[in-house]
């Protein structure tokens, strides 16, 4: 009996084995065909996956095309205000700049433009009048002025043609109108 346990027990382990072998065989038949599967579903999906990704690509990039779009916008905007404020500033400053350098010169005693202009056209007036008392003077019709002279010009031919001669200083000692005055 124990021959007959022996043998059963030995059948029993062989059965196991095969029933083992067939497992092990199965399984590994189970997994190439999971990876042929795998394999071949494996290039669809991949496929897929691709075509996903540029599509997801594509509204990123619409969608960030935007959005810069939307940002440019914002930040010319956003310079150009700030271009405003800046000439404005720089306008004020511009002004209080010319308003002190104006009130400088006035406490330096320096002619502005319009004194300048103002006092030109009271030479003009006064070398007219100069003509007219000349003329007068001679008995002639004042002459007709033939071009605006410069102030400076028109100053100078008045003083020539009505300055008295200088006396020398012998005859100006010499001379009572110069000892009134001296004194």
């Amino acid at each position: 009996m124990a021959r007959k346990l022996n043998m059963q027990a030995h059948a029993d382990d062989s059965r196991m084995v095969d029933a083992v072998r067939n497992s092990v065989e199965q399984i590994w038949q189970a997994g190439l065909g999971a990876f042929a599967k795998a394999q071949q579903e494996g290039e669809e999906m991949f496929s897929k996956l691709v075509q996903e990704g540029m599509a997801v690509q594509k509204r990123t990039q619409n969608l960030a095309g935007e959005q810069l779009a939307d940002l440019s916008e914002t930040v010319a905007g956003m310079a150009e205000s700030l271009g405003r404020r800046a000439s404005g500033s720089l306008e004020k400053l511009e002004s209080v700049f010319e308003d002190r350098m104006a009130q400088a010169m006035r406490s330096l005693g320096v002619p502005t433009h319009n004194d300048i202009e103002a006092l030109g056209q009271r030479i003009g007036e006064l070398h007219e009048m100069i003509n007219k008392l000349i003329a007068q003077k001679h008995g002639d019709r004042p002459a007709a002025r033939k071009a605006v002279k410069p102030a400076k010009q028109a100053a100078k031919s008045a003083v020539k043609k009505t300055a008295p001669k200088k006396k020398t200083r012998a005859a100006a000692r010499k001379s009572p109108a110069s000892t009134a005055t001296r004194a």
